[in-house]
């Protein structure tokens, strides 16, 4: 554009304080197996989804969430909290976890069709003296996969076929790795990719159905400690209620957890199961929901985790174990179970709720901190915020006016943080025992953020006492 040499003009500055970005809370990462060969689905890559139709359309679906775990995630989130994103990772591979059934006589319908599992794999299906695509095509219901033949045929057909095999998943294929041969990387490590992939960072794991096993769990919390090295999660765990070493009494719960190791403050372990209906979920799941719908309500620009999800709404009509048998707990046992680090399940006033505000350092740690799972969250939430806000500043030449903008941006959203009582106070300092000038030599700033998030009044007290004095009013004229 020519620029006017006669008149006036108007220009732009750059504000010099950034006001910091606004990012999500209560996202969900989850690894697990779903039945990708219905829908010709993904193995150990990491899918986003923002709605139910999404999910199933990139997964496929199936009910039977004991053997495919991530629908029971997906049906969770998104049809019963209604919250999104989530990011889920299949390891059910239809290449490698997969059995042959033999060929058999099978009948034909008097619709001219075949039903099968849901677990065959429709492009293995073979009909003797058939072509596939010509004289017969291969499809899936919600429930079963069915060979539908173009022609009229009677009688019975010799169909052989191979079939997935969920139960050949082992707790390595959930936490996976880094192969150097493929350079592919697979299960739980995969939480590193969602950033870069999506740019959102999920703050929440889980491994519905696995999260149990010592090994996965370990993990789920070595990953939550780093991500992208710079991020934090936490993990949300089970206590089994399944077979030998499972807790089928609330009482068994705090030496299982012990002798599992889960001990750690970026942990939350849960037990026992809910159920709703017919269904029967993982606590974990139903908990991670709730968390996610409380997040939500503090912020519509996508949640502050300043809010325990304790006492807040299941969507459950009763608790339970894995065999369904219905488990009965009273504020006395439930106290228990939280003394012990572990949230459970309560239906005493006002349905069925959550109950536990601690993480499972309790009651080890004294550190609120660290046993407080609200303010854990609320920690590593104003951590990542402050991160994504001002990782452009980096290699930016560093001069007084850019540290003072910084400083200023932090303390202004602080403040708004504080007006909004998300926290009852907060100031971003930079102070000159930690900035040595060796330091700032190398280009080394460190800011110090105080902060004190609001505890969750988890405890009341009502005094009683009979007042004598009242009794002076039966002598008033």
């Amino acid at each position: 554009m020519a620029s006017i040499t006669h008149g006036v003009t108007a220009s732009r500055k750059s504000t010099s304080v950034s006001t910091p970005v606004t990012v999500a809370s209560g996202v969900h990462f989850a690894v697990g197996t779903a039945p990708v060969h219905m829908v010709g689905g993904k193995v150990n890559e990491v899918i986003m989804a923002n709605t139910y139709e999404e999910a199933v359309q990139q997964l496929g679906y199936s009910d039977d969430w004991k053997k495919y775990s991530l629908c029971e995630e997906i049906y969770t989130a998104f049809m019963l909290y209604k919250v999104g994103p989530i990011f889920l990772v299949n390891v059910l591979d239809p290449k490698k976890h997969k059995t042959e059934v033999a060929e058999k006589q099978l009948d034909v319908t008097a619709d001219n069709q075949v039903v099968l599992p849901l677990e065959a794999i429709a492009d293995s299906v073979k009909v003797t003296g058939k072509v596939a695509g010509t004289d017969f095509e291969v499809f899936y219901t919600d429930t079963n996969c069915v060979v539908e033949f173009v022609e009229a045929t009677a009688g019975k057909v010799a169909i052989s076929y191979s079939q997935i095999d969920p139960a050949q998943v082992q707790n390595d294929d959930i936490i996976g790795g880094y192969s150097v041969s493929t350079h592919k990387t697979t299960g739980l490590e995969l939480i590193d990719s969602v950033f870069p992939k999506y740019t959102i960072v999920p703050d929440i794991i889980l491994c519905p159905n696995w999260s149990h096993d010592a090994e996965v769990a370990a993990v789920m919390s070595a990953k939550a400690e780093n991500i992208n090295a710079v991020f934090e999660a936490m993990a949300i765990l089970d206590i089994d209620s399944a077979g030998d070493d499972g807790v089928k009494w609330y009482t068994e719960a705090p030496n299982w957890k012990k002798k599992k190791n889960f001990m750690k403050d970026n942990e939350i372990v849960c037990w026992p199961k809910v159920k709703l209906g017919e269904k029967v979920f993982n606590l974990s799941t139903q908990l991670a929901g709730s968390m996610t719908e409380t997040d939500s309500k503090e912020d519509l620009g996508g949640g502050t985790p300043c809010e325990s999800a304790s006492n807040k709404s299941l969507q459950a009509d009763g608790a339970c174990l894995a065999d369904k048998t219905e488990v009965l707990l009273d504020p006395e046992k439930g106290s228990y179970l939280n003394d012990n680090g572990i949230v459970t399940v309560l239906n005493f006033f006002n349905g069925f709720v959550s109950w536990g505000n601690y993480t499972a350092v309790f009651p080890s740690s004294t550190d609120p901190v660290e046993y407080f799972y609200c303010i854990n969250r609320m920690f590593k939430w104003v951590g990542k915020t402050a991160i994504l806000s001002y990782w452009s500043h980096t290699d930016r030449k560093m001069v007084r006016r850019l540290l003072d903008a910084i400083l200023q941006g932090v303390n202004d959203w602080l403040n708004g943080l504080t007006a909004e009582e998300k926290i009852l106070g907060g100031r971003v300092e930079m102070r000159e025992e930690e900035n040595p000038l060796t330091a700032l030599m190398a280009g080394r700033v460190k800011f110090h953020i105080f902060i004190t998030p609001p505890s969750p009044l988890q405890e009341m007290e009502f005094v009683i006492e009979y007042d004598v004095s009242y009794l002076t009013s039966l002598l008033a004229a």
